[in-house]
């Protein structure tokens, strides 16, 4: 008698479980469009700025431009504080294990955007102390070519990015 209230009080926990796990994911699947939503226009930046290409960065944040129509106009200089990173310019070997703490010091969800061809790919700095792309330190989800980019390039990458989070399927990008 006491296995089979055992055995039973188990299958209720399971169907129990079951029944929270459907009404979470119920629950998830209407209320993740407006999560992205504000994600989108929320994001909080954290510049890694390490070469030329910082000063077309600053560029952007100037009245011409004006980043700020995309909510994203206050950088922090926290990364805890921080769901967007910039990777502005060259990474060096030393820099890499900074770069990567940064990353991990930043609370999820957390993006990242490789500015200017250094950042990307190395750029022209093939040699032993140049990284040769910030994708070999951390994950990257968008790319903006160019030495230095344009600031309507750096628009139009922060529009991309923003297209991402928004079709983001409530997974966490890591």
């Amino acid at each position: 008698m006491r296995d089979e209230e055992i055995i039973h009080n188990e299958v209720l926990v399971t169907r129990k479980a079951d029944a929270e796990s459907w009404l979470r994911t119920t629950i998830e699947k209407m209320t993740q469009p407006g999560i992205n939503w504000s994600r989108k226009y929320s994001l909080f930046n954290y510049p890694f700025v390490t070469a030329c290409c910082g000063m077309e960065f600053m560029s952007v944040s100037g009245p011409r431009y004006d980043i700020s129509q995309y909510g994203a106009e206050f950088p922090r200089f926290s990364p805890r504080q921080a769901d967007l990173l910039w990777i502005v310019g060259t990474i060096t070997q030393k820099q890499a294990p900074i770069l990567r703490r940064v990353w991990e010091q930043m609370a999820e969800p957390k993006w990242a955007i490789a500015f200017g061809v250094c950042a990307s790919t190395g750029g022209f700095y093939d040699n032993y102390c140049t990284v040769q792309g910030a994708d070999r330190v951390i994950p990257i989800d968008v790319y903006i070519p160019g030495c230095p980019p344009r600031p309507e390039q750096i628009l139009d990458g922060l529009r991309l990015l923003m297209d991402k989070i928004q079709v983001e399927n409530g997974r966490v990008m890591v």
